[in-house]
């Protein structure tokens, strides 16, 4: 079984911020693969369903971005999911909008709810990340971005890359992150 993890933060006033990509990820794979509907459990959403044969668990945590850790921990160590098992969807400000990268394991990046959920689990981890690109500042700036809506341009290259990770999800279940991230270099090539 995977847990996959869409993170962001609850409530209309984040919808469609670049913070709540992990969200935005997450809502259109439930979609895409008739995940039953989400119900709240373990503080956060949680929806089952199967991607390509695999029993999945598509959570999104309720907590804030801040404390996403203890939502993952309390669903994980209820279905005893082990942290490679786990897949967690974020943006990414050090990648620019249109780009994605997937990687095992890794620092937070200063992200702050990695840095929640590497408190909780260790680092050892599936992490797809979702360009949003960095305001060339700091402090007050980075919070104003990410919690900023995309513009049109950005949210276009977002829904591609959304649809990148739902057509190209099964590789990583059935064959790892880096058979994910050669498939999502592929397919970028191609639109």
């Amino acid at each position: 079984m995977f847990l996959i993890v869409g993170l962001g933060n609850p409530g209309s006033e984040y919808q469609g911020t670049r913070h709540n990509a992990g969200f935005m990820a997450a809502d259109a794979l439930a979609e895409a693969y008739h995940f039953s509907s989400f119900k709240s459990k373990f503080d956060g959403l949680i929806a089952e369903g199967a991607i390509d044969g695999e029993k999945c668990l598509l959570l999104k945590p309720q907590t804030f971005m801040n404390l996403s850790g203890n939502s993952v921990i309390k669903a994980a160590s209820f279905y005893k999911i082990l942290p490679e098992q786990i897949i967690v969807i974020h943006d990414d400000m050090d990648l620019q909008p249109g780009q994605i990268k997937a990687k095992l394991d890794g620092g937070s990046g200063g992200h702050n709810g990695l840095k929640s959920i590497d408190s909780h689990i260790g680092a050892n981890y599936n992490r797809i990340r979702l360009g949003v690109g960095h305001p060339q500042a700091s402090g007050e700036a980075v919070v104003n971005h990410v919690l900023s809506r995309f513009s049109k341009a950005d949210s276009e290259l977002l829904a591609q890359n959304i649809a990148l990770v739902v057509k190209d999800i099964p590789v990583l279940l059935k064959k790892g992150v880096a058979a994910f991230s050669n498939q999502i270099g592929m397919d970028k090539k191609s639109i």
